[in-house]
């Protein structure tokens, strides 16, 4: 860790201190019979959170609609689904078509009747210096995290209007208050579904409709997904980070907030301190940000430049989990090694 870290660290955890706790997301048995015979929508279910969640939720037995661009490994987390014993759908869907996030709620509604709980989880990004990485990679991810965002949330609230019911779950990130360097139009794209956001719920609440349709942001620290192996990578060195948390955490969280919804939802100690810590000091936190991604960044794999998953699925990142925490370890023993 840089010098600036470890000297200013202690600082910002002592802020967060102050402030008060992260959010419990314990679900006690009550709360989790709620989720059985529930109709869940999850954009973004073939790996990482979306399938953890799918999987999860099957235990509950709830109905499950998996939607994601890899058809073959969508029926591969439906087998798993079903044999939890939930119900599950597949609908191959692009995030960034608004056709097909309007096919994937008709499906849905005609299958189950109805929608409880629509997630959008689907994400990808890239890393790299801004001026490094292709203009087309950037529209994509503007197309995927933001703008299928929009869509998706354009027909959840459409139907949750309509039946005058409804939870709406995105999935931010802790990068939406903490932009961080070489991660700049994922972080934009972030930022941009908080505000959406913040913004419906005033509208909801103009509606009169705000105790009855919730949209909640869900906000996690570095998660170790399959996300780090399929992202664009324009730095030369495999994308990491420090203290990254396992998926299983962001999983619990988004089964907690679909029944104890909350505008905003950081996801552990490290998301809430670094939020907290952007409240009180944000050019000093994201200083600390930047240099501690760098300082990561230089000890990682060597890599080629590639778009990864941003255009086209790959074959890779099949899980829940991707590896990473695994990985960064051998590489932090390989550079103390060169360093000797």
């Amino acid at each position: 860790m840089p010098v600036f870290a470890r000297l200013i660290a202690p600082l910002l955890l002592a802020v967060v201190t102050l402030s008060g706790c992260a959010t419990s997301t314990h679900l006690g048995r009550s709360a989790l019979s709620r989720v059985a015979g529930r109709t869940y929508v999850l954009v973004g279910a073939s790996s990482g959170f979306g399938q953890g969640t799918a999987i999860r939720l099957g235990e509950l037995k709830a109905n499950v609609v998996l939607a994601a661009r890899r058809t073959d490994l969508l029926e591969e987390v439906a087998g798993k689904v079903r044999a939890a014993g939930g119900q599950a759908l597949v609908v191959t869907t692009d995030a960034a078509r608004p056709e097909q996030m309007e096919a994937l709620a008709q499906a849905a509604t005609s299958r189950f009747g109805r929608i409880d709980v629509w997630m959008n989880i689907a994400g990808v990004g890239a890393v790299g210096r801004f001026w490094d990485v292709p203009v087309a990679d950037y529209s994509r991810i503007v197309d995927v995290n933001l703008k299928g965002v929009i869509y998706g949330s354009h027909v959840a609230l459409r139907r949750f209007m309509a039946q005058g019911h409804g939870t709406l779950v995105n999935m931010g990130s802790v990068e939406a208050e903490v932009p961080l360097a070489y991660h700049a139009t994922y972080a934009a794209t972030k930022a941009g579904v908080l505000s959406l956001g913040r913004s419906l719920n005033e509208e909801l609440r103009h509606a009169g409709r705000a105790r009855t349709i919730k949209v909640a942001t869900v906000m996690p620290w570095a998660v170790d997904t399959p996300f780090f192996q399929n992202t664009a990578n324009y730095s030369g060195h495999a994308d990491r980070m420090i203290l990254m948390d396992g998926p299983e955490k962001v999983v619990q969280a988004l089964v907690w907030v679909s029944l104890h919804p909350r505008e905003e939802l950081p996801v552990g100690w490290k998301a809430q301190m670094a939020s907290t810590a952007h409240r009180f000091a944000p050019d000093l936190t994201e200083t600390l940000a930047a240099d501690i991604h760098r300082g990561e960044l230089e000890k990682g794999t060597p890599t080629p430049a590639t778009s990864g998953s941003v255009h086209t699925p790959t074959e890779r990142g099949r899980g829940i989990e991707g590896g990473i925490r695994a990985r960064r370890k051998a590489e932090n023993a390989a550079y103390k090694a060169k360093e000797e």
